[in-house]
């Protein structure tokens, strides 16, 4: 099932607070113009509703403009709720995986099927409404196409000919008969004027006078405007300002529309008296009236009788170009209103800015400050950022501490490791390559162990392949992980350093008795329960297992699986409200998700090519952080405690009930796939 309100609310939400604020405007522009001519008012009417079928349109195509003070009122993108997928290369190391799991996804929960929400309800009522609409314009657009096609050519296509050509008309306009209906102009490239066979019975006053209006639509291009004012109006159907603003956009256009008949000479009351008459004794099929411009709608008789008998009423034209620039410049002006968003969580709590930072630092002689801001911008997955920190950091050790130091060593490493999250593997080696020239050191054990695992990895294929630019090198790969050994200043990193060096070894016939050996040695340096101890484990029941010693095997997986059950639960914050956690449903809402941080492939998992979903039972606190995190299904390598590590940075709206905040039991999917 979709979360359609966890996407899709948000634009219903905006692009009912932004449309309202432009229906708002074209309403103070055309009672600021009630002296003008109806013309410039229609004009206004026009813009807006060019504006508003914009409106989508720009907020999906334009970049999102995030702006703080917009949270006042437009809400945040929700994102993506209960679901999210970390891919990465199959043999890269480090790479951080930053690809968002499909959109609209909500994740199961323990919770008994439940109904449709308010939220949803609204979202599905919005767009049956939008369907609904286009599905009645396209049916009226075949009707008329339909009634064009049967209609005979009028008796009076010369006097159209000669009216069109005094109106300044330069294009051929059709006058068809029809069987009966209001008189109407229809069609966008062939316009085409439709009488009723009853026509042939009326005065020549009245043809001519009917003629003149309805030729006077095709100058004012007004079968274009009807297709936008009604687009607007389908889109925006739940909005009580547009039907509003179509009701004032067909007001003006007949007064304009009006206006140019009374300017060809034709007496007010003479123009009246047939308006009146035509309108008494003629109806507008309503089925038609989407597609179609109607000559006269009783509605809107009475004010359009009393603006032309009214001798002060200004009678002044806009001309299509002046309509054309005010429809391009309110999309202009709608473009970044269009883009304005609400700012997440993750960029409300975004770092200092970059250069302030860097100034700061420098001044103070502290690093620690470009670090922490580095770290900062690596979360948000903004890695030039974190590049341009993480190079002053290294400019600044370096002027403080020297080369020889170990900060610069340190700062050199880290450089690395945001190269590799990035995919600038090569880059990734020459900085550890560079802080290995220091000195083999505490600081430089993960540089020793990424080089070692990147030789043992140097077959790597496809882009990366050709990215990495060393060879596959076990003897390279051992020097590495020894040296890593040998620095190791923990039981815990020794272990790790031995672990791989007992992979490297065991791909060697001649070393398998050699690495179980190493497989017990590092089980015995790393302590109990630790995090290390389970990937070790984890690593020696595959190798027993491909020794023909699966019970050997099933007793350490299950040992591993105890160890990362419990790691992971220990990553995750204990729930501190007082109230049980309930299930979604029963008047409970389900929460939503407001910011995330896409888990990290572990490198274990990438080694073994290990793929799956790691399923965790969380309850969504009244705080909005998930908390009581239990692994429901296991992947082990380390995957499940990555998986843990980033859902305790997600930040959820809480669950409701009666309008309260209430802990929610739910379920979560974290998705690992190799690229």
């Amino acid at each position: 099932m979709f979360n359609w309100t966890a996407s899709a609310w948000p634009i219903l939400a905006s692009a009912a607070l932004k449309s309202t604020l432009v229906l708002g405007a074209a309403w103070l522009i055309a009672y600021l113009l009630r002296g003008r001519t109806a013309g410039a008012r229609h004009m206004v009417w026009t813009a807006s509703a060019a504006a508003l079928v914009a409106l989508p349109l720009l907020s999906v195509a334009l970049p999102a403009l995030r702006v703080r003070l917009a949270n006042a009122v437009l809400p945040a993108d929700a994102g993506i709720v209960f679901r999210a997928t970390a891919a990465t290369a199959a043999e890269a190391a480090g790479a951080a995986a930053a690809q968002q799991a499909p959109a609209g996804r909500t994740a199961a929960t323990q919770a008994p099927a439940r109904g449709i929400d308010g939220k949803l309800a609204l979202m599905l009522l919005w767009m049956v409404g939008i369907a609904a609409g286009f599905l009645q314009m396209l049916a009226a657009w075949a009707m008329l196409w339909r009634t064009r096609r049967a209609a005979r050519v009028s008796p009076d296509q010369g006097e159209a000919d000669t009216l069109a050509f005094h109106l300044g008309i330069d294009h051929p306009v059709q006058v068809l008969e029809t069987s009966s209906g209001m008189p109407m102009t229809f069609g966008v490239l062939r316009p085409t004027v439709l009488l009723p066979r009853e026509a042939r019975a009326w005065s020549g006053e009245r043809r001519r006078v009917v003629l003149l209006h309805e030729l006077a639509h095709v100058l004012r291009g007004d079968a274009v405007t009807h297709l936008l004012g009604r687009t607007a109006l389908v889109l925006h159907w739940w909005n009580p300002l547009a039907w509003t603003m179509w009701r004032e956009f067909l007001k003006e256009r007949e007064r304009a529309t009006d206006d140019l008949v009374l300017r060809a000479g034709t007496t007010a009351s003479d123009y009246a008296g047939h308006l009146l008459e035509i309108a008494r004794t003629m109806q507008v099929r309503p089925a038609s009236a989407a597609a179609g411009v109607a000559m006269a709608r009783r509605s809107q008789l009475e004010g359009r009788l009393l603006a032309i008998l009214d001798g002060r009423t200004a009678r002044g034209q806009q001309g299509r170009a002046a309509t054309v620039g005010a429809v391009v410049l309110a999309i202009a002006i709608m473009a970044p209103l269009a883009a304005v968003r609400a700012q997440s969580q993750a960029e409300q709590n975004a770092p200092p800015a970059v250069e302030a930072t860097i100034l700061a630092a420098n001044a103070q002689k502290n690093h620690d400050i470009l670090d922490q801001a580095a770290v900062a911008y690596e979360q948000l997955r903004k890695f030039a950022e974190a590049q341009k920190l993480r190079q002053a950091s290294l400019s600044l050790t370096e002027q403080v501490s020297g080369q020889l130091s170990k900060d610069y060593a340190i700062a050199l490493v880290k450089l690395g490791d945001l190269a590799r999250k990035r995919g600038a593997y090569q880059e990734s080696t020459d900085y550890y390559t560079k802080a290995l020239e220091q000195g083999d050191r505490p600081e430089v054990f993960s540089a020793l162990m990424n080089l070692g695992r990147d030789s043992w990895r140097g077959d790597v294929s496809g882009v990366l392949g050709r990215l990495l630019t060393i060879n596959k090198d076990p003897a390279k790969a051992l020097e590495y992980l020894t040296r890593a050994r040998n620095v190791a200043s923990n039981g815990n990193d020794l272990g790790t350093a031995m672990t791989w060096m007992a992979m490297v070894r065991q791909a060697d016939p001649e070393g398998a008795a050699e690495a179980d050996s190493i497989y017990r040695g590092a089980m015995a340096s790393e302590e109990p329960d630790s995090a290390a101890q389970a990937l070790t484990l984890d690593f020696y029941a595959q190798y027993l297992n491909t020794h023909d010693r699966a019970e050997e095997a099933a007793v350490l997986e299950a040992r591993a699986k105890a160890i990362h059950t419990a790691r992971a639960a220990a990553l995750s914050p204990v729930l501190a409200s007082w109230s049980q956690a309930v299930r979604v449903g029963g008047g409970v809402t389900a929460p939503s998700l407001l910011s995330k941080i896409e888990p990290e492939y572990s490198e274990e998992a990438r080694a073994t090519k290990l793929q799956g979903t790691v399923l965790v039972k969380v309850v969504v606190d009244t705080d909005g952080l998930a908390k009581d995190i239990q692994v429901l299904k296991s992947q082990g390598m380390g995957l499940d405690e990555q998986a843990v590590i980033a859902i305790t940075q997600w930040k959820f709206k809480p669950g409701m009930k009666d309008g309260v905040p209430v802990p929610v039991l739910a379920q979560i999917e974290i998705n690992f796939r190799l690229k």
